[in-house]
């Protein structure tokens, strides 16, 4: 008995099934049964589905590797002022109170984290410690604006900072300001930018961040709907327009501008037909700001002072500057280092540590105590280069990435290790290589190929015509075009089509076209044309670019990363080639080259490219020995296990020497490598274990897709447990998800082709659908009618204008049927796809050219009709569709369209009732097709042919996408016979999507489907109290249907995850037979069984109607094969892949030095370390704020705490009577005695403050940025700052209370501005952030520190585990035992807490006791009967309609759908608004009495 697997391969999900065939003594192979099945579903967001879908690949651990690079950044500042600390301690340079609370190694001791300008004083207040250089400072201001210092009004302490950095420059500074100076430094030191970063990508455009003051602003009268546009008069002349509702009062203000100007190919501005200068105005945004920082630069470059003391001095000018985010947010580093190295050395004048060479040899030890070597380099130099270049400003230096690059498949280096051999593979090189783009340029020549769009061929019109052999006749002609192309960045259809040799003129180039892509443009030598363009520039002659000097001077360009040593390296080139200055400044701004790297290894490509060169470029001497060898051998025959016979074959026209030129990669790796797209080591699994073994080794991201990564390594754990249960597979038949397959670019057009055409079909559904209205006339179409204007262009078009009164009789039948609700009434697939046919034929058949009227469109006088023939070569697609007359399709026959015209050119045909039609002359049909087809090249294509030729059908057959190789190398390891050499065994079949789809529809497996997920319709039925989620089929079948409007982006396949499953049980099913024709293999001239035997063999002629029409179907694999799949659907348990690793021990290492001076690296052996594999909480962090709120109480509880009280009357008068002695009683009495006197006091309501740190309730604030959602009710009840709250609301009122105005961009700047008459008069610091808090339940970052301060918000989806807690109580009632359960959902730092410990991740309940079981998201639980809950013993097999699976949980509730359910039918309505449940339809929760399930990778059931 033969075991057949197979597998269905999507993104996210793994369908299989295996099938038992008996083959006889013949060969002759039958199915039998199916054995098992099963849906293996690796869950993903619907975020990363559709992203990928979109060819947007991204790890879904992408995120997680972001924020671990942010803390990384974190803990390297922290080290940097750990190691900062310690030297500054061992100068003694840090205050008394700041040293005492650091440890040994320059750490904060616990719970402390002092600041080293602040002290605190003995009673407790800090205060200020260098109040000397305050007072140096406000005197500062007192001259340039006293009116800061009147009325006690506060300048900032953090000011004093800038002015120390000022002063440091020319006068001597404090130990303590030094060191206060220098920790400044390192939490802001500057921007590290690599060469390349600051450069334009497009040289046609300029852009540049500016700052203008507004000079004036006009109305220009015009409008842009309700707003207004101005002209905007700058400073420096310009005019800007600018659209608005509100007037713009900009006037003497300086506005932030980004100005984008147009530039010619000299970098010359363009200018518009009035001789304006071209240029756009924008507002900065958040990804501006490199053009920021370019412009902070050149403001700072034109002050020619240091950072310091350009804030200082702006300060000192304009007091209200904001400085973080304004007006310097982000500047180069070596802005900073300048700095610092002019601080340091004057200040080694004053002090004398400075200058003390044995305290440079302390700190020295101090940091490097192990690395003598290390610390020599330090002490020849002075303490200016140990602060900058060791300690503040060192960079470490990139790890490399070489790893991460793909491995040659044909070249390794091999060494000696221990005295073994081993085997490295080379990396493949860059493609910026000179020699990989000389390679690159003749494989895209030798690929080259030029077609004529149409020429008559023999007195025949052909499409597509290859007239490479007119344009490019000699070898000649082929380098001439190399040479030309090698100039050349890139290349498109367009310039190749102008190439003067081939002599075409703007008219003829339309006729022609090359075989890549039409509108894509082609690189060629990308990187010579940099090299060569800037050598022009600065005047170097053509000649000097030798191929040596071109590789030279990449390799300093590739490799150099950093602007200084790049600098260094391109002066020692320039000496070395007698080059001037303007050299190197050219090619210091040149952009660095892409990290992308070719296919193959430098070595590779140096053996391979002799043999693709032609002409002046083929050389005999740069062959290697061993390849000139092999040609030798090839030659003369010469036997050589080394050569396979098919390498023989291969090279058999080439029969000497200089004949192995130019040619195409694929014999050039025949010749060098013996093989080109077979493996390198054939495999053969012997058993699963080696599955295992090979698991073990995968290196992960090799296949640079993380998604199709995980699903192949998936797979392949699913068919090792497949094999131990089923035993040794003898075939795999696997189908690719179309998603899985394509590269990013073609999954991104194919998302959006789907979307496009799945827009069309409904918008022709809703069009049919209009026929619904009583009132609809054909003659009397609603005109502003959206959906009717198709049928307003058609009346343009005058399809129905033309159509004669008899052709418009059928109109009324047409409208009656789509009144109807059976489906048989309703526009069907076929109705629409007549519909996009007549659409796109204009209303007229392509073989007559006669109207089609819209009256006979759905009758069957006209049927859609196959150009090719399904009978001949099998494609259903709608470029192989037309639709045309009953009577000429029946005619046609089984023969092309353009065969069909040739043979019946100008022939009459009877349509009936007396109504005849002429068949087109050729003539006719090539220009009817030219016209009609013009934007439809593939059906064009078709229309034109005259027969099948075998390229047409290899184009189909051919699958050497990259995903599918690696997916059918790998099976073929499983299913590979002895003696098998080919990288893909022959009992690997792979099917298409359409194979698939064809072999559902004739086995009836679409109506098996429609059973399975019926009931989930039916129960929306039920829900809405309609019928509109089901119809009548033809055959009289209640079927799922969904409403039109519901019908956008709906599949019924794509709503049950078992459909996997049925795919695979297909797929499993379609032999290599089957597959050759419904692929059209069989097609081919001179296969073993022609496409007619197959027909035969493989399928039944059924009749389709009573006029003697019938179709093939192809045959069942056995006559129950129906129902087999329905029941084996019935009884598949989906698996699901589990991801609940929470955090796992780490092994860091270090490299450190061993006893015999080798550097090693070795393992951490003390302590712990944990990797978190989840995000723990959401980035914001929140303090903890303490409210102070009104609430009413009584007198005697208002008593307890008088002075909380609101009224600060009352409050007076009853502190007054608590001194004089009244109880409350004696108060009582006396508010009862004064009652006119204190009229509106309810004694039993008084206001009281409280504070809600003194409450259960717990607020926490974090500071957000103004906008446009602070209305009034939020300012009031979120914002934290009553006086800032004050200043918003007065502004929002100013503003007539509209938010979208008050607090847009201007708006807020107008407050900022007016900020001091907002605030009575007062001045205040400008608002664009304010802390608004909420009341939530968050939790500490840490202890350590001022963490415990610091609170954080789980993240979503964070709630991993829902525990399950039973106890036992007494009935009162009955007095019997009963069980009850409580509920849990464990927050993830509590499982970190509890994991870390070795401990379960549940906590045990309030009684002691540890859960009965814990639930995860994709955990399936079984629901048992009351009556198995009674008995506490499952009832097998059980009832799978009462397995459900986790969604999530959050507090005590658990929410969860049918273990089936991949999607909602209807959202927000099928399973609650929540998309998921926690009671079943007859009221019962699940949580109460669910069984949690185990379930394996192949859906076998067992109870935890």
């Amino acid at each position: 008995m033969k075991k057949i697997l197979g597998l269905d391969l999507g993104t996210n999900s793994i369908g299989w099934a295996v099938v038992h065939s008996d083959v006889d003594r013949d060969g002759n192979e039958s199915l039998l049964e199916i054995s098992s099945s099963g849906s293996r579903i690796i869950p993903m967001d619907a975020a990363t589905l559709g992203d990928f879908d979109k060819g947007n690949s991204k790890s879904q651990t992408a995120e997680r590797t972001r924020l671990r690079g942010v803390r990384r950044l974190l803990e390297r500042s922290l080290l940097r002022r750990e190691r900062l600390l310690r030297v500054l301690s061992v100068m003694g340079f840090l205050p008394q109170h700041y040293a005492s609370q650091l440890d040994r190694y320059g750490k904060f001791i616990s719970d402390a984290e002092p600041k080293l300008a602040w002290y605190k004083t003995p009673d407790g207040k800090y205060t200020f410690l260098f109040q000397d250089s305050f007072q140096e400072m406000l005197s500062d201001f007192q001259m340039f604006h006293p009116e800061l210092l009147e009325k006690g009004k506060k300048v900032p302490y953090d000011w004093t900072l800038y002015y120390l950095r000022k002063k440091a420059l020319t006068q001597k500074v404090s130990k303590e300001e030094l060191a206060w100076i220098l920790l400044s430094f390192n939490q802001k030191r500057g921007y590290y930018q690599l060469r390349g970063e600051d450069e334009q990508e497009d040289v046609k455009k300029e852009v540049k961040y500016y700052a203008l003051k507004v000079v004036s602003v006009e109305d220009s009268g015009e409008h842009k709907g309700k707003d207004i546009w101005y002209n905007v008069f700058l400073e420096n002349g310009w005019k800007y327009r600018r659209a608005s509702s509100v007037p713009l009062d900009w006037v003497g203000k300086v506005k932030e501008f980004v100005v984008t100007t147009d530039l010619d190919e000299n970098g010359n501005p363009k200018k518009d037909k009035d001789g304006e200068v071209k240029r756009s105005f924008r507002s900065p945004k958040e990804d501006d700001w490199g053009l920021l920082k370019t412009k902070t630069q050149e403001s700072i470059d034109e002050s020619g002072k240091t950072v310091g003391a350009y804030i200082y001095d702006t300060l000192l000018h304009v007091p209200d500057q904001k400085i973080r985010g304004k007006l310097v947010r982000t500047v180069e580093r070596k802005y900073y280092k300048e700095e610092l190295y002019k601080i340091l050395t004057k200040q080694t004048e004053f002090h004398a540590e400075l200058r003390d060479a044995s305290l440079l040899k302390d700190c020295a030890v101090e940091l490097y105590p192990q690395n003598e070597a290390h610390r020599n380099i330090l002490l020849s130099q002075d303490f200016a280069h140990l602060f900058v270049e060791d300690i503040l400003f060192y960079q470490r230096p990139l790890k490399s990435k070489k790893s991460l690059i793909d491995d040659c498949p044909y070249e390794s280096h091999i060494y000696k290790k221990d005295g073994n051999l081993l085997n490295t593979p080379l990396k493949c090189v860059s493609k910026s290589h000179p020699l990989f783009q000389e390679f690159r340029l003749w494989q895209f020549i030798s690929n080259l190929r030029i077609y004529q769009r149409e020429k008559m061929v023999d007195g025949s019109l052909k499409s597509d015509v290859d007239v490479t052999g007119d344009f490019l006749q000699s070898e000649a002609d082929y380098v001439a075009l190399f040479d030309w192309m090698n100039d050349r960045k890139s290349v498109d259809q367009k310039a190749f089509l102008a190439y003067k040799p081939f002599g075409l003129n703007k008219k003829n180039q339309v006729a022609y076209r090359w075989n890549y892509v039409e509108d894509k443009s082609y690189p060629c030598n990308e990187t010579r044309y940099s090299i060569s363009s800037r050598l022009a520039k600065v005047g170097v002659a053509k000649g000097f670019l030798t191929g040596e000097k071109e590789t030279a001077l990449w390799h300093i360009l590739y490799s150099i990363s950093d602007k200084e040593e790049l600098v260094k390296a391109l002066r020692t080139f320039a000496e070395k080639n007698n080059l001037d200055d303007t050299f190197v400044e050219a090619f210091a701004k040149m952009p660095p080259f892409e990290n992308e790297y070719a296919a193959y290894s430098l070595k590779a490509i140096k053996k391979l490219l002799p043999l693709m060169r032609m002409g002046k470029y083929w050389c005999k001497e740069a062959i290697d020995d061993k390849t000139l060898s092999r040609i030798d051998k090839l030659l003369t025959g010469e036997c050589d296990e080394a050569i396979r016979s098919r390498v023989r074959e291969k090279a058999m026209h080439l029969t000497e020497l200089s004949s192995f030129r130019g040619l195409p990669l694929w014999l050039a790796c025949y010749v060098v490598y013996d093989r080109h797209a077979e493996a390198k080591d054939i495999t053969k699994w012997e058993s699963p274990k080696d599955i295992d073994l090979f698991l073990s080794k995968f290196r992960q991201h090799s296949l640079r897709n993380p998604i199709v990564e995980q699903v192949i390594t998936e797979t392949l754990r699913t068919v090792r447990d497949i094999w131990k249960q089923e035993g040794s597979i003898d075939e795999i038949h696997v189908e690719l998800g179309r998603e899985m397959k394509n590269p990013a670019d073609k999954r991104k057009q194919m998302t959006r082709s789907s979307l496009k055409n799945e827009d069309t079909n409904l918008r022709i559904k809703a069009l049919l659908m209009e026929f619904i209205n009583p009132e609809f006339e054909i003659e009397n179409v609603r005109p502003y009618s959206p959906s009717q204007q198709d049928i307003l262009r058609i009346y343009e078009e005058g399809a129905l204008n033309s159509a004669s009164e008899k052709e418009l009789e059928g109109i009324s039948d047409i409208l009656k049927k789509f009144r109807e609700t059976d489906v048989k009434k309703r526009p069907s697939h076929s109705e629409v796809l007549r519909y996009k046919l007549w659409l796109e034929q204009r209303y007229r058949s392509p073989y007559t050219g006669k109207m089609i009227p819209l009256g006979k469109l759905f009758t069957p006088a006209y049927e859609i009709e196959h150009v090719i023939p399904q009978s001949r070569y099998f494609d259903d697609s709608f470029s192989n569709k037309v639709i045309c007359e009953a009577a000429v399709n029946k005619k046609k026959d089984n023969l092309l369209g353009y065969e069909f015209i040739k043979q019946h050119s100008g022939e009459i045909v009877e349509l009936g009732n007396g109504n005849t039609v002429s068949i087109f002359t050729v003539e006719e049909y090539e220009q009817f097709v030219k016209e009609f087809y013009v934007n439809n090249r593939k059906k064009k294509e078709n229309l034109l042919l005259e027969d099948i030729p075998d390229g047409f059908i290899e184009r189909q057959l051919n699958d050497s996408r990259y995903i599918s190789k690696v997916v059918k190398s790998l099976l073929s390891n499983i299913v590979r016979e002895e003696g098998e050499q080919d990288a893909i065994s022959k009992n690997v079949i792979v099917c298409t999507g359409g194979v698939t789809d064809r072999l559902k529809k004739d086995w009836g497996v679409q109506d098996v489907w429609n059973r399975i997920i019926l009931p989930r319709f039916l129960r929306l039925n039920a829900l809405s109290d309609s019928s509109y989620y089901t119809a009548v089929s033809a055959c009289g079948n209640v079927i799922p249907a969904m409403p039109l409007h519901l019908q956008r982006g709906f599949s019924k396949k794509r709503i049950d995850h078992r459909h996997h499953a049925m795919d695979a049980i297909v797929i499993a099913c379609a032999n290599r037979n089957i597959v050759n024709y419904l692929n059209n293999a069989s097609a081919r001239k001179g296969e073993k069984i022609s496409r007619y035997d197959l027909q035969r063999m493989l399928c039944d002629k059924v009749k389709t109607d009573e006029k003697g029409n019938y179709k093939w179907i192809i045959r069942k694999p056995w006559d129950t094969f129906t129902q087999d799949v329905y029941v084996t659907l019935q009884n598949i348990v989906v698996s699901f892949k589990q991801n609940l690793r929470v955090i796992n021990r780490t092994t860091n290492h270090y490299w450190r030095y061993d006893e015999d001076g080798k550097k090693r690296l070795q393992p951490q052996v003390k302590g712990d370390s944990w990797a978190i594999r989840k995000p723990m909480h959401k980035d914001t962090v929140h303090g903890e704020v303490n409210l102070r709120k009104i609430k009413t109480l009584s007198l005697k509880e208002a008593m307890k705490n008088p002075v909380m009280i609101v009224d600060k009357v009352l409050k007076r008068k009853l502190m007054e009577l608590l001194h004089a002695g009244f109880d409350l009683k004696a108060i009582g009495r006396f508010f009862e005695e004064h009652q006119t006197e204190w009229q509106g006091i309810n004694l039993k309501k008084i206001e009281v403050y409280y504070f809600t740190k003194d409450t259960n309730d717990r607020y926490f604030a974090t500071r957000k940025p103004l906008d446009t959602s602070f209305t009034q009710k939020k300012i009031t009840e979120e914002v934290t700052d009553t006086g800032i709250q004050k200043i918003l609301l007065n502004h929002l009122l100013k503003n007539d209370n509209d938010a979208n105005v008050a607090f847009s961009p201007d708006g807020i700047e107008r407050m900022n501005q007016k900020i001091s008459d907002l605030n009575d008069g007062k001045w205040h610091q400008p608002i664009y952030k304010v802390r608004v808090y909420e009341k939530a339940d968050k939790f500490a970052v840490g202890t350590a520190g001022n963490k415990g301060r610091k609170y954080v918000e789980a993240a979503k989806g964070t709630n991993l585990f829902f525990a399950v807690y039973e106890s036992e109580i007494i009935d009162k009632k009955t007095g019997e035992i009963i069980r009850k359960r409580s509920y849990a959902s464990i927050p993830l730092n509590v499982v970190i807490d509890r994991q870390k410990k070795g401990l379960s991740s549940a906590p045990e309940d309030e009684n002691g006791k540890l859960p009965i079981f814990v639930l995860s998201p994709n955990d399936l639980v079984y629901l048992p009967t009351e009556e198995e809950h009674k008995s506490n013993q499952v009832s097998l097999p059980i009832n799978k309609e009462r397995i459900y699976k986790m969604v999530s949980c959050t507090g005590n509730r658990l929410f969860l759908v049918p273990f089936s359910v991949a999607s909602v039918i209807v959202d927000k309505y099928e399973y609650t608004s929540l998309n998921k449940i926690e009671l079943t339809d007859d009221k019962q929760s699940v949580k109460e009495t669910c069984i949690p399930i185990k379930v394996d990778r192949l859906g076998n059931i067992s109870f935890k």
